[in-house]
């Protein structure tokens, strides 16, 4: 999904403005990124990211690297670097958490198969945690995530991924298997998948909306 430069040159001055307010909105994660990019990347950078990968990533969420930043300011506690995770970490494929981002993401619709999670009440603890242990190795797996790639994070482990490669390519998922709640999609208003320029749009417009509160109390 292409984005005209113009929408982007508005989530820079929207940026701009919440950075210089004087009343400044309560938006979960700001302290942390204080409404500040990176700086944006080449298309250079991107093209060999690409091609290391195998993969395309989505237009919109390329244009906003070159016209806009190389992750900093957005939702939650920002978005990350392209090839970063929390707090600064680089990630590689197939490194235990991020999969293969050239095979398709395997889920169309919410995942969260608990079947043969054990039962802690059980009196056999060596049974228990053995079975505890295949359990999150299979629940845990990067596989459940092929071609996705993490976008930003939570806090307590629940992040947010961008889907790169198969038929969700191009949308947001929500990981919340720390709380045992699966990999789901990230949806709109009317149940619309939600892309990453919309995703981010909606979390600006909603900064700028308790801004536009506050100045009018003044």
């Amino acid at each position: 999904m292409l984005i005209i430069s113009l929408e982007f040159e508005a989530i820079r001055e929207d940026l701009e403005r919440l950075r210089k307010t004087r009343v400044s909105p309560t938006i979960f994660g700001a302290d942390e990124h204080k409404y500040i990019l990176n700086e944006p990347v080449t298309e250079a950078v991107l093209t060999e990211f690409e091609a290391k990968h195998a993969i395309h990533l989505p237009a919109d969420y390329r244009q906003f690297l070159t016209e806009v930043g190389n992750g900093g300011a957005g939702p939650y506690y920002g978005v990350f670097k392209l090839g970063e995770m929390d707090h600064y970490s680089g990630w590689t494929e197939n490194d235990g958490f991020v999969g293969d981002l050239s095979k398709p993401f395997p889920h169309t619709e919410a995942w969260n198969d608990l079947a043969d999670e054990p039962d802690p009440g059980t009196d056999d603890d060596e049974a228990y945690e053995e079975q505890l242990t295949v359990f999150e190795e299979r629940y845990w797996s990067s596989e459940n995530v092929n071609g996705a790639i993490p976008i930003c994070h939570l806090g307590c482990a629940l992040r947010q991924w961008l889907i790169v490669t198969g038929v969700e390519a191009g949308h947001i998922w929500c990981d919340e298997r720390v709380d045992r709640k699966g990999l789901f999609p990230l949806s709109g208003k009317t149940g619309e998948r939600v892309t990453f320029y919309r995703w981010y749009r909606d979390w600006l417009d909603e900064a700028l909306r308790q801004l536009e509160a506050l100045e009018n109390k003044l």
